[in-house]
């Protein structure tokens, strides 16, 4: 069954609202964002958090030490990396690491994608190209670019309720990875993030 991950949590609202519906894994941004949350802010967010759910810290060209007391504290689940890290700046963390670590890749190419397989990281994350931003477009790319992969990925880009079963579908990702999808006025909405949720849920 495709994972789901609403990422970008900041209020404890929103914390109610996946403990309600129950996604795979939530996202706490770390990164400039205006989804950005402190160290403090994450620990309390992850306190009220059910524990089915993983949190996923998601940062951008960030200190390793910095992520691996995240880690140590029991704020974050997983590690995702949406900066220029590379192969020696992966090796060094998951050096200092049990948990999983998500590079993602902003898809320009075939030829990027079957690259950054090769990266010592446990799964992609396939997100859309913009550039001068390391993520949150809200915009869709085109996955005719994504190679058939060995490794697992998630899908990321402009995902919604109105095409993510036909995304799924086509990609057939190990996981999807929603934002502004489920928001409503940059808020994430309770109801979009239950549809989505129950469209992933129901598909065979």
């Amino acid at each position: 069954m495709t994972k789901i991950k609403i990422c970008g949590l900041t209020r404890r609202e929103d914390v109610a609202a996946v403990n309600h519906w129950l996604p795979d894994y939530i996202g706490l941004v770390f990164c400039s964002s205006r989804r950005q949350v402190t160290p403090v802010q994450a620990a309390l967010l992850k306190a009220g958090l059910d524990t089915r759910i993983k949190a996923v810290g998601v940062f951008v060209n960030e200190p390793i030490f910095t992520i691996v007391k995240l880690c140590n504290t029991g704020v974050i689940d997983l590690v995702q990396l949406h900066g220029d890290e590379n192969a020696a700046y992966l090796r060094e963390l998951k050096s200092h690491l049990d948990c999983p670590v998500i590079k993602a890749v902003r898809v320009q190419n075939v030829a990027q994608v079957q690259q950054a397989e090769q990266m010592p990281c446990d799964w992609l994350l396939l997100d859309t190209y913009q550039k001068g931003r390391y993520g949150g477009s809200g915009k869709m790319f085109d996955h005719a670019l994504i190679p058939d992969l060995q490794k697992q990925f998630f899908l990321a880009g402009g995902l919604e309720n109105s095409n993510i079963a036909r995304v799924i579908e086509k990609c057939k990702p190990t996981g999807v990875d929603l934002s502004s999808g489920v928001e409503t006025g940059g808020f994430k909405d309770e109801e979009k993030i239950r549809q989505i949720i129950q469209t992933v849920r129901n598909l065979r």
